[in-house]
């Protein structure tokens, strides 16, 4: 793989507090030359599915040599693993906790290391804190691998293990596709990890969630102001919306809800 010098960050830091902003300023330090793109700082506390999922559905969008740090990291601190992974000629790391789980599961091709911490001192990158691993180890790691000084098995042992995906995959019938929402954006869109492959051979697609049967359409401006829909957004998987409103307050849902689509004739 050959560095872009793009890095990107998805983090559940949010944005109270310079701890974003330090990882940067780590990583221009190293390498003052990286364009570093903020992913998302917004992940739900300790939740590493939603940082997983947009990682996933996102990376492709970046040039090929791009490196992506995503940092949600309840076991910061303690025996938990760090992943290195090149994959699609993209490089990611993160925290082993399920993290990069469903990437991985679609993944046959990629290399997955686990970080050697014995690596590091080689690097300078001594006496990390207990709990802010992204400061003291991400940053300067995606440095490094960004100014293609090192590559992810200078610093890591190869492994066939790794922390699945906290959520399950979509239950697939033969005329319903049951998933659940993994994450509400900033309009109150519940969105889901239901792809749009799934519903492929489906004629009249209906969701059901929160006791609500919602119709599928192609996009927000085909229903009316005030009513519920559901569409294929952008990333290629279902969401459900409400025109010109907040779907997640007004069917009063929030991720973890479970969703199906159904193929109706009526």
């Amino acid at each position: 793989m050959q560095p872009s010098g793009i890095i990107t960050i998805t983090t559940d830091f949010g944005h109270k507090g310079p701890f974003a902003a330090v990882m940067k300023g780590v990583i221009l330090g190293r390498f003052p030359d990286a364009r570093v793109v903020d992913l998302a700082h917004d992940i739900p506390a300790q939740w590493p599915p939603e940082a997983g999922f947009w990682v996933r559905h996102a990376y492709k969008y970046f040039p090929k040599g791009t490196v992506h740090v995503a940092i949600v990291d309840p076991g910061v601190g303690t025996e938990r693993e760090i992943l290195l992974v090149e994959y699609d000629d993209h490089v990611f790391i993160a925290p082993d906790n399920g993290l990069l789980g469903r990437l991985l599961d679609d993944a046959d091709d990629a290399d997955i290391y686990h970080l050697d911490a014995s690596r590091l001192a080689r690097l300078g990158i001594d006496n990390p804190s207990a709990t802010f691993h992204g400061r003291d180890i991400f940053a300067p790691l995606a440095a490094e691998l960004a100014a293609d000084r090192i590559n992810v098995a200078d610093v890591g042992r190869p492994t066939l293990d790794w922390t699945p995906g906290w959520l399950d995959d979509p239950e697939v019938d033969h005329d319903s596709v049951t998933g659940a929402i993994v994450t509400v954006d900033a309009f109150g869109n519940l969105i889901s990890n239901i792809d749009q492959r799934a519903l492929a051979s489906f004629d009249n697609p209906i969701a059901l969630i929160g006791g609500h049967k919602i119709q599928m359409l192609q996009t927000y401006g085909r229903a009316k102001p005030g009513d519920f829909l559901a569409l294929i957004n952008s990333f290629g998987v279902v969401e459900i919306a409400k025109a010109e409103g907040s779907a997640a307050e007004g069917l009063g849902l929030e991720r973890g809800a479970p969703l199906t689509i159904r193929d109706s004739e009526d």
